[in-house]
């Protein structure tokens, strides 16, 4: 008879073919995240601005998302996007247009996305987990810009780590009432009313409307703290 524990410890050629791929993987992940530690590190401070990959320039919100970064960049603030088209490449023109660099986190998509023309710095990512880190990791504040699902996404996680206290208390900062009302309404009248988030997690962003009103969001944060992460936060952000 077949011991049934040798049966399962068998592995077929191809499985070991595709474990030693994803095995070499490992150094393909370590080389983005030394990459963006090496890089990132010395630009601070810096904000970190998401919003739609699917806006044109003669849209609103790009326009407002370009007066913001180029509000940020004369304030002193590098501007960290996604570097691709729409509210990421307002961002990074903005910054550009300013004093501050601009940077751009490029992500590699099946659907290639084109990298924007106005970025000082451009790293490229194939993961986007290690590209979601490199935005956490060293933002004085995270400005999102109206757009969909990636925008959720990155918005989520950064609500996430910092109701779960897993990086610094940052500013997170929503741009457009008329845009996110509804989606505030559903935390407030569903989330917190079911009990899937607390009342006080409701304090961890802020709606505004106007570039002026970031800037003064960002500052008001910073009124009675060092922009600079103290050696606990620093502490945090190593095991982010």
């Amino acid at each position: 008879m077949t011991d049934s524990s040798s049966k399962s410890s068998r592995i077929s050629p191809a499985t070991e073919t595709t474990l030693n791929r994803e095995s070499w993987k490992i150094f393909q992940i370590m080389a983005e995240f030394v990459e963006g530690f090496e890089r990132l590190s010395p630009i601070t401070p810096s904000v970190s601005i998401f919003g739609s990959a699917r806006l044109a320039a003669d849209h609103p919100y790009y326009k407002i998302a370009e007066d913001t970064a180029r509000l940020l960049s004369d304030a002193g603030f590098s501007v960290v996007s996604g570097g691709g088209p729409g509210i990421m490449e307002a961002g990074n023109k903005g910054a550009q247009a300013g004093k501050s660099p601009s940077i751009g986190l490029n992500i590699q998509l099946p659907k290639e996305q084109i990298p924007n023309p106005y970025q000082d710095i451009e790293l490229n990512f194939r993961h986007f987990f290690s590209r979601k880190v490199m935005f956490v990791k060293y933002a004085s504040a995270y400005v999102v810009c109206p757009g969909g699902f990636g925008t959720l996404d990155e918005m989520a996680e950064m609500l996430t780590l910092l109701q779960t206290g897993k990086t610094r208390r940052i500013p997170v900062i929503l741009l457009g009432t008329d845009f996110w009302k509804g989606l505030l309404d559903w935390f407030e009248n569903t989330l917190v009313t079911e009990g899937m988030i607390r009342a006080k997690d409701m304090k961890l962003f802020k709606l505004v409307d106007q570039p002026t009103e970031v800037i003064d969001a960002i500052f008001e944060h910073y009124e009675s703290r060092d922009i600079e992460p103290s050696a606990e936060e620093q502490e945090i952000l190593l095991q982010l």
